[in-house]
């Protein structure tokens, strides 16, 4: 099988003009020719393509890409596993920056009582100010807002540091149990949805079933949180609302 650019750039999301950049920088040579001389790509040529996008999307530059894929003393399989290791490096990179964007909205609903480079120790480049205007609109006339604020003017950079680590602990766990195929309604998920009701009590506000369910609701409804949980483990925003909806209902 051979196939046109046109037909490539179709497979692989990318642009003519990217594949015959490709070409002239020696990059991506099209293994064949038709009659009228356009270029025609092989199976072998999509496998390189794959190649390099896979390390174009972890930031190599196109010269260490080219170094990499023409090295003749690199086994094919040397770069899945290179590919394997960077992935699961930036995956875990992704889910920290994605945990920090949870704690910057969740301490938004409080008044952090922190100097601008503890806020950026704590929460990395994560301007835990972005939902403020937000949070305030949604919530600022309730109690658990009030309670919020009141004990996050107490909380030290070292004790936000503390409920991150907590937080983080704590998905962690149903994530596990999301992994391992334990059902949401089961004994298990329902106290680690429990564990994470009474951390929010301990470090935000009282935190009651009916409204941790209307917080699980939010989970999947709102954009952001379930992308943090996705980040953490696919699924997870889901598994743990239903999580939390079967501990509710456990405790009347």
């Amino acid at each position: 099988m051979s196939y046109s650019v046109g037909q490539v750039a179709a497979f692989a999301g990318v642009t003519v003009r990217t594949l015959h950049h490709y070409d002239e920088i020696g990059l991506l040579v099209p293994g064949g020719r038709s009659h009228a001389g356009h270029r025609r790509y092989s199976d072998d040529d999509l496998d390189r393509l794959q190649q390099i996008l896979f390390y174009r999307e972890l930031g190599f530059p196109l010269d260490e890409v080219a170094a990499l894929l023409d090295d003749p003393d690199t086994d094919p399989r040397d770069h899945l596993r290179r590919q394997h290791d960077l992935l699961t490096a930036r995956i875990h990179r992704l889910q920290e920056m994605a945990a920090a964007v949870e704690t910057a909205m969740e301490a938004k609903k409080m008044g952090i009582n922190l100097t601008p480079e503890e806020k950026f120790e704590v929460f990395g480049d994560h301007d835990p100010d972005q939902y403020a205007d937000e949070v305030e609109q949604r919530w600022g006339d309730t109690e658990a807002y009030r309670e919020s604020q009141r004990k996050a003017a107490t909380y030290t950079k070292d004790d936000w540091k503390r409920i991150n680590d907590e937080f983080n602990a704590v998905h962690a766990r149903v994530g596990e149990l999301l992994g391992r195929g334990v059902p949401a309604d089961s004994g298990e998920a329902m106290d680690a949805a429990e564990e994470h009701r009474l951390f929010i009590t301990a470090n935000h506000y009282t935190c009651s079933h009916e409204m941790h369910t209307c917080l699980g609701e939010m989970y999947v409804a709102d954009e952001r949180f379930t992308a943090f949980y996705e980040a953490i483990r696919p699924g997870l925003a889901v598994y743990l609302r239903d999580a939390i909806l079967a501990n509710a209902a456990r405790n009347g």
